[in-house]
């Protein structure tokens, strides 16, 4: 009997590891159920919501990034431009207050797992800073937000200033919320 147990016990345990394995997320091979486009020479990430480097941000779902090519290339005009969606579980609650923290957490996140220790200490860090308002509600939108993110690049160790709207939809036969940022 306590044999049975303990195989029991071993069978539980494969078929538990074997359920993670098959949940495990591939954001390339995602299927979205909506559609963002994705320009000539855009890059492409998803990843899952919630967000290991800023796990403050309560929600669950997926975020979808476009990247344009110059984003990461200093003397573009694309620098730091790119576009991400927060396809989100259920009604999100959000406003131009939750979107300044959840943007806040985001970037401080991002700094510091791109950013080593010797990086960090070799420049005066700002904290990152984020001030959004509702603005005239774009056609399609629950609401709309426009605001900036003061934040270090960790690119270039430099402060810089992201300008940012955020479209946000509901899709009630779906139960979920988007963020288009």
């Amino acid at each position: 009997m306590k044999h049975l147990i303990t195989l029991l016990g071993c069978l539980a345990s494969l078929s538990s590891q074997a359920q993670e394995v098959k949940t495990e997320f591939d954001g390339h091979k995602w299927e979205a159920p909506y559609h963002l486009s994705q320009p000539k020479d855009w890059g492409l990430e998803r990843f899952l919501i919630p967000i290991n480097f800023a796990p403050s941000i309560p929600y669950k779902g997926v975020e979808d990034i476009r990247f344009t090519p110059g984003w990461a290339k200093v003397n573009s005009d694309e620098y730091w431009t790119y576009a991400f969606l927060w396809y989100l579980d259920g009604v999100a609650k959000t406003d131009e207050k939750i979107i300044a923290e959840n943007l806040k957490a985001y970037y401080t996140g991002l700094f510091n797992i791109n950013t080593d220790s010797a990086k960090k200490a070799s420049v005066k860090l700002i904290p990152t800073t984020t001030a959004f308002k509702k603005t005239t509600t774009d056609k399609g939108d629950v609401a709309t937000f426009s605001g900036t993110i003061e934040m270090m690049d960790y690119l270039q160790l430099k402060p810089i200033t992201l300008n940012c709207m955020a479209h946000l939809k509901y899709c009630a036969d779906d139960n979920k919320t988007i963020i288009f940022y």
